[in-house]
């Protein structure tokens, strides 16, 4: 659960590992890098909101079933829309390969056939 909560704190701040940023969010960071952390924050504005949101929860076990949820979703809204693109997606069929070959290569020997016949009239 844990690693959930890791992989959406990821994109939050690209200067504060994500481990920081989950003990700064248990209140099990010591004072002196509770500040860092707040130093940091203060230039990204969408990661300082971010985080206040995250600090308003009183109960850690729901921002825990909240993760788990969002993962849930975003899963099956990115597999739906795979599943789309699997639909629409041609699929390899060997047979409109040899098709498309042959037809091209009576294409080129009708050309020849016929340049030579053209060529044997006017000799």
């Amino acid at each position: 659960m844990a690693d959930n909560l890791k992989d959406i704190l990821s994109n939050l701040s690209t200067d504060i590992d994500q481990e920081t940023l989950l003990l700064y969010l248990q209140d099990k960071l010591p004072e002196e890098k509770k500040h860092q952390v707040e130093k940091q924050l203060l230039d990204n504005d969408f990661a300082d909101d971010a985080l206040e949101g995250l600090k308003e929860i009183k109960d850690k076990q729901q921002i825990s079933y909240m993760v788990e949820m969002l993962n849930r979703d975003l899963k099956k809204k990115t597999e739906k829309k795979k599943q789309r693109r699997e639909k629409l997606k041609i699929k390899d069929q060997p047979w409109l390969y040899i098709s498309i070959l042959i037809l091209l290569l009576l294409i080129v020997l009708s050309y020849f056939i016929l340049h030579r016949m053209i060529n044997n009239g006017q000799d």
